[in-house]
């Protein structure tokens, strides 16, 4: 049985390991080597890290921090930030990441998607959208840590963003960001209704029930998640964790039961 992936999400800043809420002041949490190397030991799925200066700043990636990263890093890794071009993209490959996440290079040039997938094949081209609901109804997508919008709709541009050759795609919540109050499941429906692509969704998630939640009516579903991740008990005290076996298994249940009937 194919199951979901859950999967820790990294912030950097400053070369920090850092949280955000709602995209906003960034509190040091600790070291991002130290973090890989805690969860190597629980044997996560996957893991992303975004680094959230360099797009921001208009920086090139950190290769330096990048492959310290992926060298230490015995589960899949995703890395985004300042990715604006192929060859940065393969030299980022090049230094042993296996997937790629694009973002505002790619809503003002969706051309950038086929030409990486071209050269690295779509499973590793990964389409993230920092989202946010509108005053007056519906969602709209934003760039440079969730400051600028874009005028653009996710759950339209989800749909290009496949037509363009993307391997998956991850939906970001800007107001369910570090809030830990659950998931936005009219968005995850939203999106999950226009595209036959693997989707991953952060933003929101503040126990396992929050997971569960969405594992029970999406199915295969990648679930992201920050805060969960790397804070403990209701004084978010810094304790990196994730679920054991067991735990997942509970949360896998109910999703194999429906698929058996």
């Amino acid at each position: 049985m194919l199951r979901p992936r859950i999967i820790p999400s990294l912030l950097i800043h400053d070369n920090g390991l850092v949280k955000t809420v709602n995209f906003k002041n960034p509190k040091y949490v600790g070291d991002p080597i130290n973090a890989v190397k805690i969860f190597n030991e629980k044997e996560v799925d996957e893991l992303c890290v975004f680094d959230i200066d360099a797009t921001a700043n208009a920086n090139e990636p950190n290769y330096s921090l990048i492959e310290r990263l992926a060298n230490q890093s015995m589960m899949p890794l995703c890395y985004g930030g300042g990715v604006k071009t192929v060859e940065q993209a393969q030299k980022i490959f090049g230094l042993g990441v296996e997937k790629i996440a694009l973002s505002s290079s790619v809503l003002k040039n969706p051309d950038l998607i086929t030409k990486i997938s071209d050269r690295v094949g779509s499973q590793s081209v990964i389409v993230v959208l920092d989202v946010k609901k509108k005053f007056l109804g519906g969602y709209e997508v934003y760039i440079n840590n969730g400051k600028k919008a874009t005028g653009i709709d996710p759950i339209k541009f989800v749909k290009q963003a496949q037509q363009f050759g993307a391997g998956e795609i991850v939906i970001n919540s800007i107001d369910r960001d570090g809030v830990m109050k659950g998931y936005d499941m009219d968005l995850i429906e939203k999106v999950r209704g226009k595209i036959s692509l693997p989707m991953t969704v952060l933003g929101g998630a503040g126990s396992l029930d929050d997971i569960e939640r969405v594992v029970n009516k999406h199915g295969v579903i990648g679930v992201a998640a920050g805060s969960l991740f790397v804070f403990k008990g209701p004084y978010k005290a810094v304790l990196i964790n994730y679920p054991n076996s067991e735990e997942k298994n509970k949360l896998f249940k109910k999703l194999s039961k429906n698929e058996n009937n």
